[in-house]
């Protein structure tokens, strides 16, 4: 491929400075790969959307459409926020070759834009390339995983090393790879993918509002032929949860179990969803059982075994939007 075209999205949600900051980052890679930046304000209700505007302007960033803010209408979540950067293409209205999501919370190292780049133009079954993620204390972060199923969700809840032992193939997080390597999914803090790939599979489903739309992309993926790669190369710092608050939350969202629902459904159908729900429940209360006995507190969320399944059996109707 002659001189493939990049677009990153980055997308801002009350966090302008931290944006700013990932946007820097991101821009000692940038501008060696032709690349451009589409900064989308996802709805912020702040002065947000100014506050990125100025900074660009007044950094000179928005030369030649290098750096370009937007504003989404409404805050669909973070699969309609890249949605709307997507769609916004390069400055000149063609579409990029790849396109590269990243957090505002998240900052690549030198080339680690270039490294995901690199990747995908060397391996053409390669639809997504994912970083290598740390936090600020330099700790590797679980970023790699395998799709959920009935089995790893009971082995999940169950955290019991006679069964994690048992279903070690069947386990969501997956050790993190030394070397790069294919992968069911990972986070999407730091993800580029072959807009062609996105041309045959869609966008981001905007059904999910958070959480589970990178899986529910990758596993589109995998069922049209694509694969996955995690690039150790391409390393990353990610703060994480800071547009979103889960740090301090001491019960799970209420669009955590709407994603988690919406996505065996979609997927796998209705039974196979109970089937998941049923393995996760018994798991759970395995452990529940188990700390029980050991005078211990569960590490579940609070409320979380009784949320998952008022959640269940709430009304549901699958989303017949494209949203490509």
């Amino acid at each position: 491929m002659d001189h493939p075209r990049l677009l990153c999205v980055l997308l801002n949600f009350r966090t302008p400075q931290m944006t700013l900051r990932a946007a820097e980052a991101a821009l000692a890679d940038l501008p060696g790969l032709g690349g451009e930046l589409v900064i989308v304000d996802n709805a912020s209700g702040d002065d947000s959307y100014d506050v990125l505007r100025r900074e660009v302007a007044g950094r000179g960033w928005a030369q030649d459409g290098l750096v370009r803010v937007i504003a989404s209408p409404v805050n669909g979540g973070f699969g309609a926020g890249n949605n709307v950067g997507f769609r916004a293409r390069m400055s000149d209205g063609a579409k990029p070759d790849f396109v590269y999501i990243l957090n505002s919370d998240a900052f690549p190292d030198p080339g680690a834009i270039a490294a995901l780049r690199d990747h995908l133009v060397a391996h053409p079954q390669a639809g997504i390339a994912c970083s290598h993620v740390r936090g600020e204390d330099g700790v590797t972060h679980t970023t790699a995983f395998r799709f959920p199923s009935v089995a790893g969700e009971f082995e999940g809840a169950a955290r019991l090393g006679v069964f994690s032992r048992l279903l070690a193939a069947a386990q969501v997080p997956m050790p993190q790879p030394a070397a790069t390597r294919q992968v069911d999914w990972s986070a999407g803090a730091s993800m580029m993918l072959r807009q062609s790939m996105l041309d045959e599979i869609g966008l981001f489903d905007e059904t999910f509002f958070l959480y589970f739309e990178e899986t529910d992309l990758c596993l589109r993926a995998r069922r049209a032929g694509w694969q996955c790669w995690y690039v150790t190369e391409s390393r990353v710092v990610h703060i994480g949860s800071v547009s979103t608050g889960m740090k301090t939350k001491r019960r799970m969202p209420s669009y955590w179990y709407d994603s988690r629902r919406h996505y065996f459904i979609k997927n796998h159908g209705r039974v196979y969803a109970g089937a998941a729900l049923g393995a996760h429940v018994l798991g759970g209360l395995l452990h529940r059982l188990r700390m029980g006995l050991a005078g211990r507190r569960p590490q579940d969320p609070n409320w979380f075994l009784r949320d998952l399944l008022a959640h269940a059996f709430t009304p549901y109707r699958l989303s017949s939007e494209d949203p490509s």
